[in-house]
């Protein structure tokens, strides 16, 4: 199936030919017609795979957005290069110029969780099956795209569509001595697993000031959330809504933030970026009102970057970015499994969540310009993994245990308006152990690594 839709996509590029940008009488005006043809291609590409895609870094934010960022571990508040710049910091779509960016990432997840020690079978209990279960469903296609205009010398307007995601499981079923007869799987409901992916259609403006030393950008934010849990069925007795806890298919939130930044270049070749993201509001998961917390409350937290990018010499770039997410803000992440899940029901405003802590990023990238036709990318990010000990339980579900990230990528130019981006990251295998709290005496690993591999072309008009 994503090789079909892969397939289709390239098949609705390929029939808009280029517009002839070498005839000045026509330049402007064929270019806008071909745009327009080629936003709906562009966004039939997001709608096609959204429902595949998935994320787990930090947390459930991405490392980066964009090749480029990507490359350098996500340290591009202060550099901008691309049309995806406005998922990081908008400011930096002034500087960028006419362009297009068309990127997929193929994204690998490997998850896992083990349960050691005998479970505890007394009444009240919630035992799991000793073992190690490996998650399935772990390649996902992740679509991005970029497009930005220069009104004039100094204001430019945009629009990039990305994504987030990673909550994602799926274990298979299987045989469990701790289940009651005929129930099987890791919470005796067979197949379990959620799958949580987020769109975002990002327009943007930027304006550039005094000599282009300064900048100032905004981005307003349009989400799309799709979910869907199954397996869960044996929590019904601590829902509000057991109706609608468990297996209830697919289904769709939508809602809106803004994101705002600066760009500043404090002294010759050093440059300051700041920008922030406000929390995404959120009409709630209707369908799954008895599993999080607030009727199905899912908003999308808050986040901030700042950075330093320091031009070495005409060569050789680093940056330096710092990010704060705001995960315990949202009751349905942030609230913790126990004692919430004694007080109140899952589903209720202060139901029991994930209990995921905020998270700090730390992010270093350098980039090497060899030549005309070769940029060199490399970095890496730590962030202490949001999930403490003691919530290990409930985020069987959503194991997002990842702290470093190793990344490294190239730019190719093609031609003297075409470029070829590509970019892997490695995060290496990190595990989180914690006791069982519903079991005395067991104890919860989980455990993930990660695999990515991104390849992009970018178009300068």
């Amino acid at each position: 199936m994503l090789f079909h839709k892969i397939a289709y996509l390239v098949k609705l590029l390929i029939n808009k030919p280029l517009p002839n940008l070498n005839s000045s009488r026509s330049t402007s005006k064929s270019l806008n017609i071909w745009l327009c043809d080629l936003f709906p291609s562009a966004l039939a590409m997001i709608i096609l795979l959204f429902p595949m895609v998935s994320e787990a870094t930090n947390g459930y934010f991405a490392h980066g957005y964009g090749a480029r960022s990507k490359a350098m571990a996500g340290a591009t508040s202060a550099l901008p290069q691309d049309a995806m710049s406005a998922a990081i910091n908008p400011a930096g779509m002034a500087f960028v110029g006419d362009r297009l960016d068309l990127e997929l990432e193929i994204f690998n997840p490997v998850r896992e969780y083990s349960v050691h020690g005998a479970p505890t079978l007394a009444p009240g209990a919630f035992p799991l099956n000793p073992g190690t279960v490996k998650s399935g469903n772990s390649v996902f296609p992740i679509p991005t795209f970029g497009w930005n205009h220069m009104i004039d010398n100094s204001q430019s307007i945009g629009l990039t569509v990305f994504g987030n995601g990673g909550m994602d499981t799926d274990y298979p079923d299987f045989s469990s001595n701790t289940c009651p007869p005929g129930r099987s799987g890791t919470f005796c409901g067979g197949s379990t697993g959620i799958d949580l992916a987020q769109v975002f259609i990002s327009p943007s403006y930027a304006k550039r000031f005094y000599n282009d030393r300064f900048s100032l950008g905004i981005a307003p934010i349009f989400a799309v959330q799709a979910f869907k849990g199954y397996g869960l069925g044996a929590f019904a007795p601590f829902s509000s809504e057991p109706q609608n806890l468990s297996n209830q298919g697919r289904d769709f939130s939508y809602g809106g933030g803004v994101r705002v930044g600066g760009l500043v270049e404090l002294i010759p070749g050093l440059h300051l970026g700041v920008s922030y993201k406000s929390r995404v509001y959120m009409t709630p998961f209707s369908d799954y009102s008895g599993l999080f917390a607030g009727k199905g409350g899912f908003d999308i937290p808050e986040n901030v970057n700042g950075g330093l990018a320091w031009d070495i010499n005409k060569s050789i770039t680093t940056a330096f970015d710092v990010e704060y997410i705001r995960y315990s803000s949202i009751n349905s992440v942030g609230n913790t499994l126990l004692p919430n899940l004694q007080m109140a029901q899952l589903g209720s405003s202060n139901g029991a969540g994930f209990g995921w802590k905020d998270m700090t990023v730390f992010k270093l990238g350098t980039q090497w310009k060899q030549n005309e036709r070769w940029t060199w990318r490399g970095g890496f990010s730590y962030g202490a993994q949001p999930i403490p000990s003691s919530q290990v339980l409930l985020n069987i579900l959503a194991p997002g245990v990842q702290e470093w990230h190793l990344t490294t990528g190239f730019t190719h130019s093609l031609t003297n308006k075409d470029d070829l981006n590509f970019t892997f990251m490695y995060s290496p295998s990190k595990t989180v152990n914690g006791p069982n709290p519903l079991s005395p005496g067991q104890t919860i690993d989980l455990n993930m690594y990660q695999l990515s591999f991104q390849l992009g072309w970018s178009r300068r008009f």
